[in-house]
C-alpha cells in the first residue's frame, strides 16, 4: 500500500537516540506512512544503523543526507520535504520517541487549511538513557508510574501523558502556549509548505521552525493545537550548536516575517537570489 503520510525525522550523529525513535514508529497503531530521515551530515555509523533498521522496519525509510557543513538543519529539511512522496507531512526530531497513537492523532486531525501543532514531554538524561527497546515496545516509557520510579518530578506537564477525552480537549483549549509550527511535533500539507518555499536556509539554530509556521499563518493556514493529544517524549542531549549570532539573525528574520506578513522566502527550496 502506498503511504499516505510522510514523517520527516531530523538527525545528526545521534545513533543511540535515533534507534529509539525509529523503534517508536515501529509500534504505531497507524502504519500507513514512510519515514524520511533528514540527516545533517552524520558519519557512517548513522547510515549503518538506518540500513540495519530497514530489515525489520514496519515502514519504508528514505535517507536524505548531505555533507557536514556545520548546523544546516534548514537545508537538509528542505531536501527532505522534496523527497516526501505523500501529500501530508509530519515533522519531528531524532530525539523524540512517539507514543503509539502519535501518527493516528495527526492523521485524524489533519484538515485542509490547517497545520497541527503538537508539543513534547522533556525527560532528564538519566531516564532518557534508561529507556530500552522493551520499554518502547510495551509503552512503559510513556507510563507516569514507570517514569516516577526513576525520578521524574511531579508537574502539571505530566498531564500530557495521562489526559484523554474531554480533559485532553479542554487542556488543548486553555493552554497559554500558542499553536506554532514546532520542529519536534508539527504537521501540514506538502502543497502549503511548498507554497511558502520551505525553510529559510539563512536560519540556523533557534526558531527556524516557528518562522516557517508564521509564513504558513500569513498565507492563511490556521494552526490547530494538539499539545495534549499528539505525544512525543523528548530525550535529553547537549546543545552545542546554539550561539548568540544565530539567535540574533533568526530573531531579525522572524520579526520581518511577522511585521511585513511575509508569505514566502527567497532563501528556501527554490533560490531566487
Amino acid at each position: 500500500m502506498k503511504p499516505s503520510i510522510s514523517i520527516i525525522i531530523s538527525t545528526y550523529n545521534s545513533e543511540k537516540w535515533l534507534q529509539k525513535v525509529l523503534l517508536g514508529y515501529n509500534e504505531q497503531s497507524f502504519q500507513n506512512f514512510e519515514i524520511v530521515i533528514a540527516d545533517d551530515g552524520s558519519k557512517e555509523a548513522t547510515k549503518n544503523l538506518i540500513e540495519d533498521f530497514k530489515i525489520n522496519a514496519n515502514y519504508p525509510i528514505i535517507h536524505v543526507w548531505h555533507e557536514d557543513n556545520g548546523f544546516q538543519k534548514s537545508q537538509i529539511l528542505n531536501k527532505a520535504i522534496l523527497a516526501c512522496t505523500t501529500a501530508y507531512i509530519i515533522m519531528s526530531d531524532g530525539d523524540c520517541i512517539p507514543r503509539k497513537d502519535f501518527v493516528k492523532i495527526h492523521d485524524r486531525h489533519k484538515e485542509p487549511g490547517y497545520f497541527l501543532s503538537g508539543g513534547y514531554f522533556m525527560l532528564p538524561m538519566n531516564i532518557s538513557e534508561k529507556i530500552a527497546p522493551e520499554h518502547i515496545e510495551n509503552q512503559e516509557c510513556f507510563n507516569l508510574r514507570w517514569l516516577t520510579k526513576y525520578g521524574l518530578k511531579k508537574s502539571f506537564k505530566n498531564n500530557k501523558l495521562t489526559t484523554t477525552g474531554n480533559k485532553e480537549k479542554f487542556l488543548n483549549w486553555i493552554t497559554p502556549t500558542k499553536a506554532t509550527w514546532n520542529g519536534h511535533n508539527a504537521s501540514g500539507w506538502k502543497e502549503d509548505i511548498l507554497k511558502i518555499n520551505g525553510f529559510d536556509e539563512r536560519m540556523q539554530y533557534g526558531g527556524q521552525d516557528r518562522e516557517l509556521g508564521e509564513r504558513l499563518t500569513n498565507l492563511g493556514i490556521k494552526p490547530k493545537q494538539l499539545r495534549y493529544s499528539a505525544i512525543v517524549i523528548h530525550l535529553d542531549h547537549p546543545r552545542g550548536y546554539a550561539n548568540k549570532e544565530s539567535w540574533k539573525l533568526n530573531h531579525a528574520i522572524r520579526k520581518n516575517t511577522r511585521q511585513n506578513r511575509v508569505k514566502t522566502t527567497d532563501f528556501g527550496i527554490v533560490k531566487t537570489n
